[in-house]
């Protein structure tokens, strides 16, 4: 019986000595295989097809290009950071907070020194004029809507961090349809809003945004800085309906960091009036010095009609632009403002005494 196990033990052995010579001989192989063949064709394909400095010249050709289209999709990564951050504050403070303080209160002063920093560092970003806004009480803001609106972003971090003021805002349908966003709006106050809801928000004592021109102006306005509000006038309803002023705002250079796509604009617009869908491509996220300018406050005449207060408001953003923003917009001088930050120059209305529209065309003839 001995002999039998002592047997089986040694075939055992051999067959694992066998195995492992197989294994070793196999490798050999394949070293041999790619040192005589493979190594040769790759160095026969190098010498003769592949050239490496023409594909460096390449990627330095090609590198500022690719740059300006996925700056945008960092920005949304921030976004989409900012949201997840929520999800995760909520569920690490859910009960606590609850009893401490307004639950989300911790989560925006943190959302907001980001976008701050971000600000700061990237933009150099200011606002002139935040002093014009009430401490308390109701107040309606009426912006110039650039093609991603990160000014108002800005806006909102300065006005929570500086005035302990949150700032609502009246955002597009098509917003409440991408996912992952539904909290971050719920927690910052964006709304889909109505005439009526937002007239009940300022008359409750808060300051609320909005944008006349819309996703149209963001995609489909150009370096001219043209106001497109079209027959928009519900905002001036909304300022008539709780007597409250309403004060213009504009980034100088909003157009500058962030652009969409000339190309098949016409194309583009025609399918944003049809679905109401903004498919228009957007490139950019430079860091050019961003300056908002907020105007004086405009008080409704309550004998005047909706139409007629929303084209004093409209010549009043009209004026605010003219004023503050070189036409046309230039991403290189937007650069370089944030390079050797300096005084803004006197601006072309103020010499010429133009009216703004008339200054607009001028540029455009």
């Amino acid at each position: 019986m001995d002999d039998c196990v002592d047997q089986c033990a040694a075939s055992s052995n051999n067959w694992s000595d066998f195995t492992a010579s197989c294994l070793s001989e196999s490798w050999n192989w394949l070293l041999y295989l790619y040192h005589t063949y493979l190594e040769e064709a790759f160095l026969f394909v190098h010498a003769h097809y592949l050239d490496v400095y023409y594909f460096g010249w390449l990627a330095w050709v090609f590198w500022p290009l690719v740059i300006t289209f996925v700056l945008p999709a960092v920005l949304i990564i921030f976004v989409y950071a900012s949201a997840l951050f929520l999800q995760v504050y909520r569920l690490r403070h859910h009960i606590r907070d609850a009893y401490a303080m307004e639950p989300w209160e911790g989560a925006r002063q943190m959302i907001c020194v980001f976008w701050d920093a971000t600000g700061h560092l990237w933009h150099g970003f200011e606002i002139d004029g935040i002093e014009k806004l009430p401490e308390n009480g109701p107040g309606l803001l009426v912006y110039y809507h650039g093609a991603i609106p990160i000014d108002v972003y800005y806006i909102i971090s300065k006005l929570l961090l500086k005035k302990k003021r949150i700032l609502r805002t009246v955002g597009d349908r098509f917003l409440f349809m991408i996912p992952g966003l539904r909290l971050l709006m719920q927690v910052f106050h964006v709304v889909p809003g109505t005439v009526k809801s937002c007239a009940e928000l300022v008359k409750d004592g808060h300051l609320l945004a909005i944008a006349p021109g819309g996703v149209r102006e963001a995609y489909f306005s150009d370096s001219y800085y043209n106001v497109l509000w079209g027959k928009r006038t519900g905002f001036a309803k909304i300022a008539l309906e709780a007597n409250v002023p309403i004060y213009p705002v504009f980034t100088r250079n909003c157009r500058e960091t962030i652009r969409s796509l000339s190309i098949g604009r016409t194309w583009l617009r025609w399918i944003y009036e049809k679905t109401r869908m903004p498919l228009v491509p957007i490139y950019g996220g430079f860091p050019v010095k961003l300056k908002t300018y907020i105007g004086d406050p405009i008080y409704p005449d309550p004998n005047a009609t909706a139409d007629e207060f929303a084209l004093q408001v409209k010549n009043a953003m009209e004026s605010l632009i003219a004023e503050h923003q070189p036409i046309p917009g230039n991403i290189l001088r937007a650069l370089y403002e944030r390079a050797y930050p300096a005084t803004i120059p006197t601006s072309e209305l103020k010499a010429s005494g133009d009216h703004p529209t008339d200054l607009t065309n001028r540029h455009l003839s």
